[in-house]
């Protein structure tokens, strides 16, 4: 357990990016409310999900994590957690096949709801209300009411996230996930995408793999791993008051750890010298992320890992790079090779959604597909030359038929931007989009074994 650390040691450091609650007494009700409720994760999955990544860290596995920018309280739908499911599981089955790893899955779900502001108020006309904080902290109307940071939303969040946790669990281990349900896994609006036909030949691959197995005497039905899958959950650490109020001590360690999610991580706003988040943080056991982007010294990132991970375990951090696709080989590589000089156990992962946002024409804010793809590209371009392992990747998506990111072989354009443009933040992938994207990605973990096994060879 980390020294001098107590759930909330936090206040006692700047923590920024917080609402202010002008009902003091409804947030320590809230709390209370909270502490008391069960956990939503087990200490027990928390240090499985650090195994897990510690073989990615060790390069025997790669990290998918995907899902929503911000959940919200009116899109709430068994049907849209289904669909976003199973599109991660399509995208693992691509990487798996293809690259011949492991591929551990981490939804951005049942608790990515609080948002950053850049400022704690917003102004249209001659009204000023609190800015939207996501829907854990108050509505996104523009409106007195809905604007209102209201504590007890901390409370409905609680219950939509165990909802939907109780749904992932049940498809991930209820046979929902088994192999044998691939070619069921296939959205009907992605019919009309040609990445549609290439996942039905691999599906049709994978179907004949285990005629064969079964032939051989080998029963797919009595394979664990083929009936199911492990599942994980994880979001930012923002809303402080309610991860502390998720706080528990396991009976079996004494440790802390977050029951809110299996991992939390920790923004490119709030990993600042002094910060609550990264004092909050430090003292759980769960597995951690830190955003990386252009700002980030190398020096600094350094102090980071020694304060949150000071016994170097592997698993513990994975270290999310959010550069822009402009600016990934430029910046990347410094971040890499300190963090090899001083034998940091890491798992890097690539965010390729929050360094290529950009105002369309049409005024919509929207993400070009090519350059998530050029950042991505770049990513593993900087890992081969520093003989790194590019382990990971970390997508804004959803398995809904949205048009809020242009371009793809679905051909999303400017204009058709406004056609189903639903997301409450930042615009997402659609399932198709992160199809290609999958796929295009696997052919780059191709390329990295294959260069991995000629320098073995040599």
């Amino acid at each position: 357990m980390a020294r001098n650390w107590t759930p909330d040691s936090w206040k006692n450091f700047e923590a920024r990016h917080l609402p202010t609650y002008e009902d003091a007494a409804a947030l320590r009700d809230a709390e209370a409310t909270l502490a008391a409720y069960p956990p939503l994760v087990f200490a027990g999955e928390a240090r499985a999900l650090k195994a897990d990544l510690a073989e990615v860290a060790n390069g025997e596995a790669f990290l998918l994590q995907g899902g929503d920018c911000a959940e919200s309280f009116a899109e709430f739908h068994p049907n849209n957690i289904r669909d976003t499911f199973r599109v991660i599981l399509q995208m693992a089955v691509v990487l798996t096949f293809a690259g011949k790893l492991p591929v551990v899955k981490v939804g951005r779900m049942a608790g990515q709801f609080a948002k950053p502001r850049s400022s704690d108020t917003e102004t249209q006309g001659d009204m000023t209300l609190p800015s939207y904080f996501g829907d854990n902290v108050n509505g996104i109307d523009f409106d007195p009411a809905q604007r209102r940071n209201d504590p007890e939303r901390m409370v409905k969040a609680y219950s939509q996230a165990a909802a939907t946790l109780n749904l992932l669990r049940a498809f991930a281990g209820g046979g929902y996930a088994n192999l044998r349900q691939v070619h069921q896994w296939t959205l009907d609006f992605m019919g009309r995408s040609p990445w549609a036909d290439r996942f039905g030949e691999m599906a049709d691959r994978i179907t004949e793999a285990l005629d064969f197995m079964e032939a051989c005497g080998v029963d797919p039905a009595t394979v664990p791993q083929l009936q199911g899958t492990s599942f994980y959950t994880s979001h930012e650490g923002l809303l402080l008051p309610y991860e502390q109020a998720m706080a528990r001590q396991d009976s079996l360690t004494g440790d802390w750890y977050d029951t809110s999610a299996h991992m939390l991580w920790i923004g490119d706003r709030t990993r600042f010298e002094g910060s609550a988040h990264v004092e909050f943080m430090r003292g759980i056991g769960n597995p951690l992320g830190v955003k990386c982007g252009p700002s980030l010294e190398p020096d600094v990132l350094l102090k980071l890992l020694d304060d949150l991970n000071p016994a170097r375990e592997a698993g513990r951090i994975t270290l999310i790079s959010r550069f822009g696709h402009d600016k990934v080989e430029a910046g990347l590589p410094r971040l890499v090779r300190a963090v090899t000089r001083e034998g940091h156990p890491v798992v890097w992962s690539c965010d390729p959604m929050h360094g290529n946002v950009i105002k369309s024409d049409s005024g919509y804010k929207t993400r070009p597909f090519d350059r998530i793809k050029t950042e991505v590209r770049g990513f593993f371009d900087v890992h081969r030359a520093e003989g790194t392992h590019a382990g990971g990747i970390h997508l804004e998506m959803t398995g809904q038929d949205v048009t809020e990111c242009v371009g793809g072989a679905v051909a999303i354009t400017d204009e058709a931007l406004g056609d189903r443009y639903h997301t409450h933040c930042d615009p997402r992938l659609n399932a198709a989009q992160s199809i290609e994207l999958a796929f295009a990605i696997a052919d780059m973990l191709q390329l990295a074994a294959k260069e991995q096994q000629q320098a073995d060879a040599a």
